[in-house]
């Protein structure tokens, strides 16, 4: 299914609600200003396999934006708002994009991708509410231009470039299906029509930018959901959004969950939730403690999947399931899954090691052979590097990131068993664990927290930190020292910053 269908049958149906400004998007406008905006990338020259970058907050227009492009043939490469000119100039050189299509806000940003740029701008710029010399108004410059689909439709795709957390971003490539739109369901399409129906309201709380939030929206509207996007993540606003818009279903990210748990009790208890059914949770491991805590809140209705911007496969646990599993991410959903030692030789259960997927969908990281390569066994499975091992009964259990591991006097730690048990202080906001550098023991644990209250950032917090999580874990797997930061670096989908903390700390 997709939008053209609801757009037909019911065209007034609102396909965008944003929040808190209240703009709408019907599915009517929605299809036409999709259409538009196709005729207009055809007019400029693009055709099927070029690359179209999108750097735009949460605006009432992404979504537009991605549709034309996949009608279009286009990768649509979505740029990570918060980075600088020269970040997002690596990003629309590497991509090749031959469009940009940005937004007024960021107008600073845009200006200064010129300069940055060795081969100078793409020919078509167009820049949403608001003005920029050589830039082309958009909406206005679609005006004219048919609202009707274009001749030649072709399926696109989504072109994502990772965090860059371990380095620069790269670019996560699939060959296009070179099929029509309507023969293409699109990714997560089983997972949507089963948890989903029509008269849901789904909401979409983290940036559009970001992979899950992307695939998943434009899904739900493929399938004829209402979709309401948070203009940005405020924690007391998502719970006042749910109860405005009776929003029944969403995805999440576990720091999101921490944040609404951290409100004062009397906030969290002012909000109805109720018109809530089902709500799904990914991107990062999630806290034992702090998923049973919302369980505990909304009810046994907190879904999980774990799977990656590659999509080389998923897994996925029901609430009810992982009441019986808890801190498991479930069974596989797409591709057979193998837990590997450094040969290559598979673990039994119990045994942590590299998380490999059989199957799945091919991929390439863009202008990165070795890369690519390094993705792969001998076998053809696929992995990006997470950790974790499977029970007796087959469900994946996550310990964390190859990259993150510690290793002190020889032994393996995990940190983020650490982490998971911080946050559940109720003086602590966000916490991050990584090794530094140690003489002796060639890395020691170092612990970074941030506290509700800034007040509590003192040393005195800081032995009384120490001696409750020794309580509670094997000393060896804990910080030597805890420092207190405002706030820590961490992406809008959850995903912790570690390299500069490392930075900052090893000296």
């Amino acid at each position: 299914m997709q939008i053209r269908d609801t757009a037909v049958a019911t065209p007034d149906k609102p396909a965008i609600i944003m929040y808190p400004s209240g703009s709408m998007v019907t599915f009517g406008e929605l299809e036409s200003r999709a259409n538009q905006l196709a005729h207009l990338f055809r007019s400029a020259g693009l055709v099927e396999g070029d690359a179209v970058a999108i750097l735009m907050e949460n605006s009432e227009h992404v979504h537009a934006v991605m549709w034309a492009a996949r009608r279009a043939g286009l990768y649509y490469v979505p740029i990570n708002t918060h980075l600088t000119a020269a970040e997002v100039a690596y990003i629309v050189d590497n991509s090749n994009a031959k469009a940009i299509v940005g937004s007024g806000g960021l107008s600073d940003i845009l200006a200064g991708l010129e300069a940055e740029l060795p081969e100078g701008l793409p020919s078509t710029l167009l820049i949403a509410d608001g003005d920029l010399d050589g830039w082309q108004q958009y909406p206005e410059c679609v005006a004219d231009q048919p609202d009707t689909p274009i001749e030649d439709e072709i399926e696109g795709d989504l072109l994502q470039y990772s965090s860059g957390t371990t380095g620069r971003p790269k670019g996560i490539k699939r060959e296009l299906p070179h099929v029509p739109p309507a023969e293409w369901p699109g990714m997560m399409a089983a997972l949507i029509g089963f948890w989903m129906n029509p008269d849901a309201v789904y909401l979409s709380p983290a940036p559009l930018y970001h992979t899950a939030p992307s695939v998943w929206s434009m899904q739900t509207q493929a399938g004829g959901i209402t979709t309401v996007i948070l203009e940005k993540f405020d924690a007391e606003g998502t719970l006042d959004a749910i109860q405005k818009h009776r929003v029944t279903h969403g995805q999440f990210v576990p720091v999101m969950f921490t944040r609404m748990l951290k409100l004062p009790q009397g906030v969290r208890d002012s909000y109805d939730v109720t018109s809530l059914q089902r709500v799904m949770h990914a991107a990062a491991p999630c806290p034992v403690e702090i998923k049973k805590q919302m369980i505990d809140w909304w009810g046994p209705i907190v879904d999980e999947y774990y799977a990656s911007s590659e999509a080389i496969g998923s897994t996925l646990i029901t609430a009810e399931d992982w009441l019986s599993h808890p801190g498991s991410v479930g069974k596989p959903m797409m591709g057979a899954l193998h837990i590997l030692d450094l040969d290559g030789t598979e673990l039994p259960p119990g045994q942590p090691g590299e998380i490999f997927f059989e199957g799945g969908l091919d991929f390439e990281y863009l202008n990165d052979a070795s890369k690519t390569a390094a993705s792969r066994d001998y076998r053809g499975w696929k992995t990006v590097g997470d950790i974790g091992y499977l029970d007796e009964d087959g469900y994946l259990y996550l310990t964390d990131r190859r990259h993150h591991m510690i290793i002190s006097g020889g032994v393996n730690i995990y940190p983020q068993e650490a982490e998971n048990i911080l946050v559940t202080h109720p003086k602590v906001m966000d916490a991050a664990v990584f090794g530094i550098p140690d003489d002796e023991m060639g890395q020691r644990v170092k612990g970074v927290v941030q506290t509700v209250d800034p007040s509590h950032a003192t040393l005195e917090f800081e032995h009384e930190l120490l001696t409750w999580l020794r309580d509670r874990l094997s000393h060896y797997k804990c910080p030597r020292s805890i420092s207190f930061e405002a706030q820590l670096p961490r992406t809008d989908t959850g995903k912790l910053y570690k390299q500069s903390l490392i930075d900052k700390y090893s000296g």
